[in-house]
């Protein structure tokens, strides 16, 4: 597995490898958790939500940065990205991607770290990153606890009106 910067001809396989990350989700997680009307008001259009926002996840202009992993036979396996708020001195890792077939292989970790090692070169003091409370999200939380991130309990409420 190769880990290097983002590049705009990743776009498409990024976006692809995004919803196809995060759909079981939206569609098996979050959706039992709350009512249709406010599923569908929150992340009824959750696919094209991230065809609009992934190109923008990339922009080292405004500190936004991605890092990529590029499998032997060119896939894009895995990916993670970080914005740096160099005036408030933090970091912050979001998202975090890994396909299916590359998960509990180390590649989560490999690529949070190299986010925090770029994230180390900037005068920055505290790295966060959240993840959600569900099932779907557990691994993830394993992860991060075991790379020394302390969880902050936070809960969200969502009704109808």
């Amino acid at each position: 597995m190769h880990i290097r910067t983002f590049q705009l001809s990743d776009l498409p396989a990024l976006v692809d490898l995004t919803i196809e990350v995060f759909g079981p989700f939206y569609e098996q997680s979050f959706r039992t958790m709350v009512p249709p009307d406010v599923y569908e008001h929150q992340h009824g259009h959750w696919a094209d939500d991230y065809r609009a926002s992934v190109p923008k996840l990339h922009d080292p202009e405004q500190g936004k940065h991605v890092a990529v992993a590029v499998a032997s036979d060119g896939q894009l396996s895995a990916f993670v990205g970080w914005h740096i708020d160099r005036k408030g001195r933090h970091g912050q890792i979001e998202p975090l991607a890994v396909r299916e077939t590359h998960r509990r292989s180390g590649l989560g970790r490999a690529l949070c770290e190299h986010a925090i090692r770029a994230m180390r070169e900037q005068p920055l003091e505290v790295v966060s990153l959240g993840t959600g409370g569900d099932w779907f999200h557990a691994p993830a939380r394993a992860l991060y606890e075991s790379m020394g991130f302390h969880p902050v309990p936070v809960v969200y409420y969502l009704r109808g009106l």
